[in-house]
């Protein structure tokens, strides 16, 4: 039996499972395999260099699945910025129907997403960003904890806490990410009062991610201590995995009168982006989160669902059932 919650209903999906937007990863390869296995695959935008590639990589997915899934579009500040309105029409006009949007004022985007009857996904680290997402328009909020890879913002509050406050002030449904990838974490964030849950670095971590196999062995191999915050003294905190390169960065940044040139070199997403491609850990940033301690192997993306929500179902009719029934059970 699936779980059906508010964001299941609103996407048309089986599981209230999300596979997060991930730069070099969002691939149509990963996408349709967690959109067939009743999760919703999203591809994400900026991987492709043009937005006519993104027109094929549109196409390509639907040749690989016939259930929803969505592109994500990812809005950055910087000095020679991406045709953030050509990928935007290149999303509309090839009829997706789901679009997670991040980043930096998406009020342009959001309006245009919405006129074309496009479901809006925000992501954000903060509750007033999600208050003001909502009252932007959006039709969900992905929450992200201190936990997660990527950026989870300067709050430093993690899932526990950060989930429930948002739940108790948003209207529309939202989604739980950071710290992710097991039943027992789905369990957990519809009882905090999320709709489901994203994942990220557990997706990566799959047959079907298109990433070099070192590099799935190395999420596997790691603990929940095997990330480095990076860009802190600058303000953009990244969480990445613990690496030759991202432990110099960290050393770099520590040194008085520091400043981002020193350290640029090092992160470029090019680098990163080889890193992925060709299993060398020493080539550049590989972003991952605090849920390393918690991968233990690499399977498909449906066993992997198919585990999550068996896990969660579990725990939701046996051990806590159980508890209110007050016999004992097993830890």
């Amino acid at each position: 039996m699936a779980i059906r919650t508010r964001f299941t209903d609103l996407c048309g999906i089986e599981h209230p499972i999300v596979q997060g937007g991930m730069m070099w990863v969002g691939r149509a390869e990963l996408a349709a395999a967690v959109s067939n296995a009743g999760g919703l695959g999203i591809l994400t935008a900026l991987t492709q260099p043009t937005p006519d590639d993104l027109r094929r990589e549109i196409e390509r997915c639907r040749t690989m699945t016939d259930k929803p899934f969505g592109v994500n579009l990812t809005i950055l500040p910087s000095v020679n910025p991406p045709p953030y309105a050509q990928y935007r029409k290149a999303i509309i006009d090839s009829g997706v129907t789901i679009v997670e949007t991040a980043g930096h004022k998406p009020q342009e985007h959001v309006d245009d997403f919405k006129a074309h009857g496009v479901i809006v996904v925000h992501k954000c680290t903060a509750v007033r960003h999600a208050l003001s997402a909502q009252r932007m328009g959006v039709d969900a909020i992905s929450i992200d904890g201190f936990e997660c890879a990527g950026h989870p913002g300067e709050d430093d509050i993690p899932g526990l806490i950060l989930i429930p406050a948002a739940a108790d002030k948003l209207t529309i449904p939202m989604i739980a990410s950071g710290g992710f990838g097991d039943g027992r974490g789905l369990a957990a964030a519809l009882a905090l009062g999320a709709d489901g849950i994203n994942m990220g670095t557990r997706f990566c971590a799959t047959v079907e991610a298109p990433i070099h196999d070192n590099v799935k062995q190395f999420l596997v191999d790691n603990d929940e201590r095997g990330t480095n915050l990076i860009f802190r003294k600058f303000h953009n905190t990244g969480r990445v995995a613990k690496n030759s390169v991202s432990d110099q960065v960290v050393e770099i940044s520590l040194r008085e009168g520091a400043v981002f040139q020193d350290i640029q070199p090092l992160v470029s997403g090019a680098k990163g982006r080889v890193a992925l491609e060709t299993g060398n850990l020493d080539a550049g940033l590989v972003w991952a989160g605090q849920v390393q301690g918690l991968i233990h192997d690499i399977p498909t993306c449906d066993a992997l669902t198919r585990r999550i929500v068996g896990d969660a179902e579990a725990i939701i009719r046996g051990r806590l059932s159980d508890m209110l029934s007050g016999e004992l059970v097993a830890a």
